[in-house]
């Protein structure tokens, strides 16, 4: 999963918030921007003299192995005393130029990564993954042409790899899967070490058709376009292991769509259709606690967090519940409608049927009854549903109905945590020429999953 920027991992609400989401999701790993920035203090100018220090750094990965999560290392960005430039981004002013002298950042890369292997083991620091800088295709991001980030790369790759080759370093990073065939090619041809490639997108990419705001780049969007390009990248990736290191459902940090149950059946259907193409795929972000361009104190304001400030879940974060719940063993569904997707799993002796009824913003949907019929099924016991949808586990819709206050007492969050949960309400099967039926009732943009067990 993915986050802020460095500094804000030593907050406690940060922290409480990342150990609820390994616990209750299942998430194993967090990305986030800035280890190397200066409110890190990674790098710093002491009477004219460069000096390091991996306290900060020590705090966050010592508490990432304390709750059982790794750190997927982006390592940006350029500390102020290494910058070729002035240029910044963000509120925190994250350096983005190349550096001024290649050499000093070797030296950086290589006494940061050796700390981490001398403080956590190369066994355990064999774990993680070291991605170089964010985003480099993106003027915002990156001052340098494609040839520096390039150079940069083979740098500190073949940096990280003298301190220990079992160290794993991976690129370019880039927004909308640009870059790889080059990045790849360029690596091929320079011997630069390359044990992952990564790369960004989001459905508001719009993939070469933007549109003026949010809303209409979805629109102008299609169905299962981040599935398409999954694809695709996975092809120009050559067997490398493909990690999406940041997708959402839009690009947008303030959209009122993070916060409703269209994120959770988003979730849901992407991820699912990913599930083959990729080897890891960081929703960007678990959390609101989120200050890129300012820090919000709006209870639910379209942050990218699949939790609000409090720590309350959002639609989107149930969605993952339900994945991380449903088991590992995929069966055949057949069965086609133009908004309503239904999938299988086992677990055990339990099945749960997913099932999303989902539509990209102004294409049509509408509530739809889904019968499924259960082949081949035995005995089905102790079936029920849980609901994604206007009505249920909605905090943000409740907050809503209270008058959406600027803030909240302790007795509204906690009202708002209960209207956010999973409630299972049982559900009928009905025998028909001994065969077995359920339906469900989906409102647009709704999440369903159905449990039950078999027995012969």
């Amino acid at each position: 999963m993915g986050s802020d920027h460095a500094l804000m991992a030593l907050r406690a609400d940060w922290q409480r918030d990342l150990k609820r989401c390994h616990d209750e999701l299942g998430f194993k790993y967090v990305r986030f921007h800035g280890i190397l920035d200066d409110d890190m203090s990674t790098l710093i100018m002491e009477n004219d003299q460069l000096v390091y220090s991996f306290f900060n750094a020590d705090q966050i990965f010592d508490y990432l192995l304390s709750i059982g999560m790794r750190p997927f290392v982006e390592l940006s960005f350029m500390p102020s005393m290494l910058s070729s430039g002035n240029d910044v981004v963000f509120k925190y002013k994250g350096c983005i130029n190349p550096p001024g002298d290649i050499n000093a950042w070797n030296i950086l890369i290589s006494k940061l990564v050796t700390h981490c292997v001398d403080r956590y083991g190369i066994e355990e620091v064999s774990l993680w993954m070291f991605e170089v800088w964010n985003e480099p295709n993106l003027d915002v991001f990156w001052k340098g042409t494609q040839a520096q980030y390039f150079d940069l790369y083979l740098n500190t790759a073949t940096t990280i790899k003298k301190v220990n080759s079992a160290l794993r370093v991976g690129g370019p990073a880039t927004a909308a899967n640009d870059w790889i065939p080059a990045f790849l090619d360029f690596c091929k041809k320079n011997n630069a070490p390359v044990d992952f490639v990564s790369t960004h997108h989001y459905p508001t990419d719009s993939f070469g058709k933007p549109g003026d705001d949010t809303i209409t780049q979805l629109a102008e969007s299609e169905r299962s376009i981040l599935q398409k390009e999954a694809g695709i990248a996975k092809t120009e990736a050559r067997g490398k292991p493909l990690y999406y290191t940041e997708w959402c459902t839009s690009s947008n940090p303030f959209d009122v769509l993070h916060d409703q149950p269209y994120a959770a059946s988003f979730i849901i259907k992407t991820v699912i259709e990913a599930q083959s193409l990729v080897n890891g795929y960081s929703y960007w972000t678990f959390s609101d606690i989120f200050e890129e361009k300012y820090f919000s104190s709006i209870p639910f304001h379209g942050g990218f967090g699949l939790m609000n400030i409090y720590g309350i879940p959002k639609p989107s974060y149930r969605a993952f519940e339900i994945l991380h719940q449903c088991g590992d063993t995929q069966l055949t569904v057949d069965g086609k409608h133009d908004t309503v997707d239904v999938w299988l799993f086992k677990k055990d002796n339990t099945y749960n049927i997913i099932s999303t009824n989902w539509a990209l913003p102004r294409h049509y949907i509408d509530t739809e009854r889904v019968r499924i019929k259960l082949l081949n099924a035995g005995r089905v016991k102790n079936a029920s549903v849980r609901y994604i949808d206007d009505n249920n586990s909605n905090a943000p819709k409740e907050w809503i109905d209270m008058g959406s206050p600027d803030s909240l007492l302790p007795k509204q969050a906690e009202l708002l945590e209960a209207k956010s949960k999973l409630v299972a309400a049982p559900i009928e099967i009905t025998i028909e020429d001994g065969i077995n039926y359920l339906e469900i009732t989906l409102l647009p943009q709704a999440t369903a999953c159905v449990t039950f067990e078999v027995y012969e």
